[in-house]
């Protein structure tokens, strides 16, 4: 690996963009990741917690440590495969090829998505084969991808943290595509329909024990650096429609002021559990979650951001401020999608709410970043500058509890429609640094 004082990146490059050039192409617009733990435990590994953090006097940080990641998502195959039906062979050579631009990016981490929908990219007891692979859920496809991604990670000095959505089942609402081992199909009481999709329903304590237990297998099964969440809890609210857990709330809400508080209780207890159960496991994985960037807005609560958006307490009933202050996870990358001066979320205004949410915790925080609306035509104007996201890094540089950035996602990064990611390249990431290590747990 060159330093910053050789050939701009992009450059060095272009034999691996050459080789991506037929991935890229294939690879389908759609939309991504933004589609929008026990109490007071101990730093992991003996790090300190801060990502090897270092003044350098000249109103930013330097990092010996640092965590730069890339999301890399399978459901409806957005990033990888390229297309469902692909030989094992092909796919691995489309892996390696999205593991190598990581690389040359002089990333250190991949977030790979490995239970899509309520299926999965390893051999698992509990749910089918992901349908990404072979285009029908529950087909063998030959090879086992999360042991081979790890394996193909872990070769170029990249960190592997498993993607997993808890409760998303299917992109459509139609039981009888399900694999026909599926779960939903033994049980369709589950799930829920809404708004043209399946989601587990999180009220039922059955069905939390079975998705803890359908992660947890692989942790304990391959060698993965973390287990990572996404912003889906509860999903996003459509207007005229209702989520229709009126029988669990009949049967396990006693107790609680209203369903809201309830529903978050029910995801309180997901990520408590999963934090124990990891803990339990293997104590060295760590454990994340990528919420939406809002929490609260200022006007619904004093402890909120100065925001007007969307909020991940009030309508996913994710309470992912509690989840900070009680350490039931080690990292936490809200996805802070927006540009700086944003009307109604701007970038400067989250970094330094976000900051102080994780101040004096150990929960590491890694700012999400919508790598995907650079360049992209339905963007407003900020979005048409490349020198946008390296506005970002320069603004977070500015706050000590921010150790990293993630981008989203791998296609794009291959892609790099106006250059936005090469210049974060050349103005941030001179040379490679390791990611940090430690956490609140």
């Amino acid at each position: 690996m060159t330093n910053g004082h050789s050939t701009h990146p992009h450059f060095r490059r272009r034999g691996l963009i050459a080789g991506a050039a037929g991935l890229a192409a294939t690879l389908l617009v759609g939309g991504g990741l933004a589609g929008a733990v026990g109490e007071g435990r101990g730093v992991r590994d003996g790090g300190d917690g801060d990502g090897g953090h270092r003044r350098d006097g000249k109103g930013g940080g330097k990092r010996s440590h640092e965590f730069r990641g890339m999301w890399l998502a399978t459901v409806a195959n957005r990033d990888w495969p390229s297309r469902p039906g692909l030989s094992a062979t092909a796919q691995r050579d489309e892996l390696r090829t999205l593991l190598d631009e990581a690389v040359a990016c002089r990333l250190n981490a991949v977030m790979l998505q490995v239970r899509p929908c309520a299926d999965a990219l390893w051999p698992s007891p509990y749910e089918p084969w992901a349908e990404c692979l072979t285009g029908t859920q529950g087909r063998d496809p030959g090879w086992d991808p999360l042991g081979a991604a790890v394996a193909e990670a872990h070769e170029r000095g990249l960190e592997l943290h498993a993607w997993f959505n808890p409760y998303r089942v299917a992109m459509h609402a139609d039981r009888s595509r399900l694999a026909a081992a599926h779960p939903v199909r033994r049980n369709p009481d589950w799930a829920v329909p809404y708004g043209g999709k399946l989601y587990y329903n999180p009220g039922l304590p059955e069905v939390r024990r079975f998705v803890e237990d359908a992660m947890l297998d692989a942790v304990r099964a391959y060698d993965i650096d973390a287990v990572h969440f996404d912003d889906y809890f509860y999903p996003y609210p459509l207007a005229g429609q209702g989520f229709d857990d009126d029988a669990a709330y009949a049967a396990h809400g006693g107790g609680f002021p209203d369903r809201a508080a309830w529903r978050r209780d029910n995801i309180d207890r997901l990520v408590r559990e999963m934090s124990e159960g990891i803990r339990e496991l293997k104590p060295d994985v760590r454990f994340g979650i990528s919420p939406f960037g809002v929490w609260r807005n200022r006007s619904t609560d004093p402890r909120g951001s100065d925001t007007r958006a969307l909020q991940t307490y009030d309508d996913l009933h994710a309470d992912t401020y509690t989840w900070i202050k009680k350490r039931w996870i080690d990292y936490v990358v809200p996805q802070l999608y927006w540009h700086i001066g944003n009307g109604a979320a701007d970038y400067a205004a989250l970094v330094p709410w976000w900051s102080e949410a994780v101040r004096g915790t150990g929960v590491q925080l890694y700012v999400g970043e919508a790598l995907y609306r650079a360049g992209d035509p339905a963007q407003g104007a900020a979005w048409q500058d490349p020198a946008e996201l390296s506005r970002h890094l320069t603004l977070a540089r500015e706050h000590e509890e921010v150790l990293g950035h993630v981008f989203f996602g791998a296609r794009d990064v291959v892609r790099d429609r106006i250059g936005a990611m090469a210049q974060v390249v050349a103005d941030h990431y001179a040379a490679p640094v390791r990611a940090p290590r430690g956490g609140a747990s």
